[in-house]
């Protein structure tokens, strides 16, 4: 399912991560017509979402800031510039890394977490339409999504190191948090790629 979202003319549409059979889709009343359990939580969570939108226009109509799709889109998905994003978290740890080659690294480990942090780039970008995602804003799925991403569309096979878990939630305790899953820990670390 994909939600549209139209300002001033211009519109996106943006996934909701949520699909329905078509039979049981009412089009004027945007909803599911089913009275079953998955009809009614999706019905639920449209609800939620639409007002989450609503939400997101009021605000920025009180903070006075220039209203663009672009921007809703972003505040939906959670990145707003004040939160850490995935991307950054990595770019952070590359540099520090490079830094400490000779030291704690070896080069071709630096290479590994740089090039983990491009296929990451490429990957957001053609799952969400996003430049980074915020990490407060990454799904349950995000690692299998990845995963597939890396097996299909890049042809490798990925080993995740889950020894690195305790070191990026020690150096970045204030963008995980104790609400983060074991999950959404292992897809901050860097990967060991290779050709299948």
């Amino acid at each position: 399912m994909c939600m549209r979202i139209t300002v001033n003319g211009y519109m996106v549409d943006i996934s909701i991560k949520r699909s329905c059979p078509v039979n049981l889709w009412n089009q004027a009343k945007e909803n599911s017509k089913g009275k079953d359990r998955m009809s009614v939580e999706l019905n639920h969570y449209l609800e939620i979402t639409r007002s989450r939108i609503h939400q997101i226009y009021r605000e920025l109509e009180t903070s006075d800031k220039v209203i663009t799709v672009d921007l809703v889109r972003k505040l939906y998905y959670g990145v707003d510039g004040e939160s850490k994003t995935l991307l950054q978290v990595f770019r952070e740890h590359n540099e520090q890394s490079r830094k400490l080659i000779g030291k704690d690294f070896v080069s071709k480990t630096v290479q590994r977490y740089e090039t983990t942090t491009r296929y990451l780039e490429e990957f957001i970008k053609k799952e969400y339409q996003l430049s980074d995602i915020a990490l407060n804003n990454l799904e349950a799925n995000f690692i299998s999504k990845f995963d597939a991403f890396l097996k299909i569309e890049k042809g490798l096979c990925v080993k995740l190191r889950y020894h690195l878990i305790e070191e990026f939630e020690e150096d970045y305790p204030h963008c995980f948090g104790k609400r983060l899953d074991k999950e959404r820990s292992i897809c901050l670390l860097p990967l060991q790629t290779g050709r299948n």
